[in-house]
């Protein structure tokens, strides 16, 4: 068999598992997009087709006019993106540190930030809750941004390593025979080159607050201060059937940000993420 019958039919293979994963977790969003579609009659009547006989834009219409769902999504873009920027001003001196000086210990030191990373928000709920009660932090946004920068450093540290592994060390070392400080030289050469790793890593950092569920479940209780994801399973609780379709619009209103965000700075995210591992 010839070599380029085998890169067609391994290209055929691969395009083929693309699309099978593609369906696998696009399908409940065309189906939540569906319920999101059909009237108050059409979802009582337990209608099962995939696309609607009569689609309206009422319930998006209903769920985008509500002053409560605004409050919701501005509350979620306020505690996404300052986590970001707390992230990143944590992540930062921390990748620059793993990436360039020398330490004892250094291997150790970033499995144990990875094995952090790999910790379930459910095992410190409670002596979370605890731990914030007693500092009297609850109900506070505060608290909540303090949490998601504690979840997502470790992933961002990463990321930002990765890509200052790939900066060649001459840069560095000729700033430092020109006289600079390490802070000179992160300041000046390695935060300048890193403007696609450290735009990525923003991006990461508040997608995966925007998501955030139980934290802000836990540590917020006042609706003027809750996100969107809280906000959505409150309003689900206050429901009946008959209401399903403007949830499935509320959940689609919730995701789409991060959906739009991901689709639009793809090649951005990507490259900074394998730029480490193609120039290291």
């Amino acid at each position: 068999m010839k070599a380029s019958t085998q890169n067609r039919i391994g290209d055929i293979f691969s395009y083929l598992f693309m699309l099978i994963c593609f369906t696998f977790f696009a399908w409940p969003l065309f189906w939540l997009l569906s319920l999101a579609l059909r009237t108050r009659k059409e979802i009582y009547l337990g209608v099962s087709r995939l696309i609607p006989h009569y689609p309206t834009l009422d319930n998006f219409i209903q769920i985008l006019s509500s002053p409560k769902f605004g409050l919701y999504l501005w509350n979620a873009l306020k505690l996404s993106t300052m986590s970001g920027v707390l992230c990143l001003a944590v992540a930062l001196p921390a990748a620059y540190a793993f990436s360039r000086l020398k330490m004892r210990g250094k291997g150790p030191w970033l499995m144990a930030i990875l094995a952090l990373q790999m910790i379930s928000p459910l095992v410190i709920m409670i002596p979370l809750y605890r731990y914030m009660a007693s500092l009297n932090l609850l109900d506070n946004q505060f608290s909540a941004i303090m949490v998601y920068t504690a979840l997502v450093v470790p992933m961002v540290t990463w990321i930002l390593k990765g890509f200052m592994d790939g900066i060649p060390r001459s840069l560095d070392e000729a700033a430092l025979i020109d006289g600079a400080s390490h802070f000179g030289v992160f300041f000046r050469v390695i935060l300048p080159l890193s403007t696609p790793g450290i735009a990525s890593a923003f991006i990461i950092a508040v997608i995966t607050s925007w998501s955030q569920f139980l934290v802000p479940f836990l540590l917020i209780t006042k609706e003027s201060l809750t996100p969107i994801s809280v906000g959505i399973f409150q309003y689900a609780g206050t429901q009946n059937d008959s209401s399903m379709q403007v949830l499935a619009a509320a959940c689609l209103v919730s995701v789409a940000p991060a959906i739009i965000a991901f689709l639009l700075l793809q090649r951005l995210i990507l490259s900074a993420m394998t730029a480490g591992a193609v120039k290291g």
